[in-house]
């Protein structure tokens, strides 16, 4: 940090990002120099015949030329290795350096083209020609990967952001900034678009994927335009934050359960509401259909359920109302253990804010379960990262009714299909006593809970289980009502109960505290990270330097190649931990319902394979205001690993029924 400038242009890439692919070169161009120079040495007797001369002149050149370039990429690297993310100053000279090595780049190109022609119907011994020919060949593969690093690390936004990173602190405090950012975020969102356009340009074009298309690039533009980090700072960023969170939790005193009067019921509520969960899991699984089945089951999923894949509907499948089944109905079956006649629609239709789902009959507890599908499509990320927020009529008194828009757009398609299609009707035509639970997992949880929230009215006894559920999907009001009847499961470092606009701009906050506070270089911020990830170590080693030191306002970020310590900026307070105001696009939002966390107990291991236990206890949403880091903040949010936790958890503890008091360890009340 900051971006590069070379060309009259910011790029993605920063004066610091060269060590590694520096080394890397090195190491290719040192091997290819001693063998160009092993190959001259020992056949340049050999090189006596037509045409010989010419292949001579290119070898010489060329070992001259490869010892050039390597004398230029170790000042690169040498260089880069200089400063720390924030003081670029000890590596002022690079932008020079990398002039000169682009400037080598020409005569690599003209002296690989000379020896491809060059090579041509000479009559020389054949391992010379062979080893020239290899020369010539690797020579092309550089020049190609070189043009392709430059297309990777090329900023779309470079030619407008570049002409403000050497204006100063005061230019950026200057009357002009505001117009300069707005006219940054809109270059920006348009960028975004076209980026996001060609990611799913495979998935056809309508209203709802156009207004899709705009809120995630107007949520990209929002987060990423008023910085200058590129994605390196972003990965060290992180290491640091993770090291930092697992040294203050070591620190910390062990939680102490919290008396309640009732602690005994709520023991036993958080026992069923665990077996309830462990139930209703199998259905939230089976909405993913093959797909989540065969991974599961690898070696015996294709077996089990290819026969389904395979055969045309039979009178037993035109039961069952849908579409798109394919392979997914026999997995469901497989996944719920269920029959054909107790599934009422399955449908695997997806588009942009319209998600699968499934309704069956489930007899064991003597209810309509509706499952809906979780992310596991471009149309469902775009549903995702539909982030704004949207209100709510639920025909209630409540306040302040305001939901994530695109996960609300995909319940009222769900609910749609239930209601207007008669599905839920038919249903209880069939089995009038039963009640009606709702359940999903991620986008799926999400969903589910606004469908919820939908059919109380019309259902009263509905429930609803929330796997995984997204953290930013409902006001404070609508979240509270929701606790009456619907259940979120979050396992562990889980990121997606933990993912909103909120908490990512909290977690960009704390990147640049970080980066800022460093006194080490990126280099050795990644190496020492990724030894850290799979070997574990002492995370009180994180580097730093302003441990204990008051914390002054963190400086503007912005456009500039300055240190983030000499421009106060009020939007970038870090003095407190209080949270960051959001837009009033993108309102704090909570996740629904009450929480019942699972934790794994005891020290995780990055390279053991011992078997994991596991606690429950229920939480509060302010538990999940902030992003926590580390290896499993992405598997922990896999519904396989869900479900293989909620296994070992509820086998464990009904196998301590027996002991009530060390069952009752596993408990937290909140």
């Amino acid at each position: 940090m900051p971006g590069l400038v070379l060309f009259g242009r910011r790029w993605a890439i920063a004066s610091d990002d060269l060590v590694f692919p520096g080394f890397f070169e090195l190491f290719l161009r040192v091997l290819w120099w001693v063998g160009i120079l092993a190959l001259y040495l020992r056949h340049r007797e050999k090189l006596d015949c037509a045409g010989g001369a010419l292949l001579s002149s290119y070898l010489i050149v060329l070992i001259v030329l490869l010892a050039v370039v390597i004398c230029a990429v170790s000042a690169i690297v040498y260089v880069s290795m200089k400063g720390t993310i924030c003081n670029p100053g000890p590596r002022k000279s690079m932008s020079k350096l990398l002039y000169i090595r682009l400037a080598l780049f020409l005569p690599e190109v003209v002296w690989a083209s000379l020896g491809a022609a060059w090579i041509q119907g000479v009559e020389c011994d054949r391992t010379v020609v062979n080893g020239i020919i290899a020369t010539v060949i690797v020579s092309w593969i550089i020049i190609a990967s070189t043009v392709i690093t430059i297309i990777i690390v090329f900023d779309p936004l470079g030619g407008k952001m570049a002409p403000y990173s050497s204006a100063g602190p005061s230019h950026l405090d200057s009357h002009d900034s505001s117009p300069l950012f707005n006219g940054l975020k809109t270059a920006a969102t348009s960028v975004w678009e076209t980026r996001v356009k060609l990611l799913c340009c495979c998935i056809g074009e309508d209203d709802h994927t156009r207004v899709a298309f705009s809120s995630t690039a107007e949520l990209f533009s929002t987060y990423f335009s008023d910085t200058d980090l590129v994605p390196s700072d972003i990965a060290a960023g992180l290491t640091l934050l993770h090291q930092q969170q697992d040294n203050i939790r070591n620190k910390q005193e062990p939680a102490e359960a919290i008396s309640h009067s009732s602690g005994t019921s709520q023991e036993a509520d958080l026992d069923a509401e665990l077996e309830n969960c462990h139930h209703y899991m199998q259905f939230a699984a089976a909405a993913y259909g093959w797909p989540l089945y065969i991974y599961r089951n690898p070696f015996t999923g294709f077996c089990k359920i290819g026969g389904n894949c395979c055969r045309s509907r039979t009178t037993e499948y035109e039961l069952v109302g849908g579409d798109q089944l394919n392979c997914h109905f026999g997995s469901i079956l497989q996944t719920t253990g269920l029959q054909y006649r107790d599934f009422i629609h399955i449908s695997f239709h997806d588009k942009v804010y319209e998600l699968p789902f499934l309704v069956a009959l489930d007899h064991r507890e003597e209810s309509v379960v509706v499952a809906v599908r979780g992310t596991m499509s471009l149309q469902d990320i775009l549903t995702d990262l539909s982030a704004e927020s949207e209100t709510l009529d639920l025909g209630c008194e409540l306040q302040d009714c305001v939901a994530h828009k695109g996960i609300s757009q995909a319940a009222r398609y769900v609910y749609r299909r239930l209601i207007n299609d008669g599905i839920l009707s038919q249903a209880f035509s069939v089995a009038p006593e039963y009640r009606l639970v709702l359940v999903g997992h991620s986008l799926g949880a999400g969903a589910a809970a606004l469908l919820a929230l939908m059919l109380k009215n019309t259902y009263p006894h509905v429930r609803c289980y929330a796997f995984s559920p997204p953290r930013g999907l409902l006001s404070k009001s609508l979240y509270e009502y929701s606790k009456s009847f619907i259940v979120s499961l979050i396992l562990g470092k889980d990121v997606i109960p933990r993912l909103s606009v909120t908490n990512l701009e909290d977690l960009k906050k704390r990147i640049l505290r970080v980066i800022a506070h460093c006194n080490k270089p990126k280099y050795k911020i990644l190496l020492h990270g990724c030894w850290y990830e799979l070997f574990g170590g002492d995370p009180g080693n994180f580097p730093t330097e302003l441990d204990g030191v008051n914390q002054e306002n963190l400086t503007q970020p912005l456009l500039g190649e300055q240190s983030l310590l000499t421009h106060s900026s009020p939007a970038y307070n870090c003095s407190d931990d209080s949270p960051l105001h959001s837009p009033s696009k993108y309102p704090t939002l909570y996740p629904p319902g009450r929480i019942i966390h699972l934790e794994e107990n005891g020290p995780s291991g990055r390279l053991c394979c011992s078997a994991a236990q596991y606690s429950a206890r229920w939480s509060h949403e302010s538990e999940f205001s902030r992003i926590l880091i580390g290896p499993k903040m992405l598997t922990d949010h896999m519904p396989d690993i869900l479900m293989r936790a909620l296994d070992h958890l509820v086998s464990d503890r009904a196998a301590c029924v027996s002991c009530p008091a060390q069952g009752a360890s596993h408990v937290d009340m909140v």
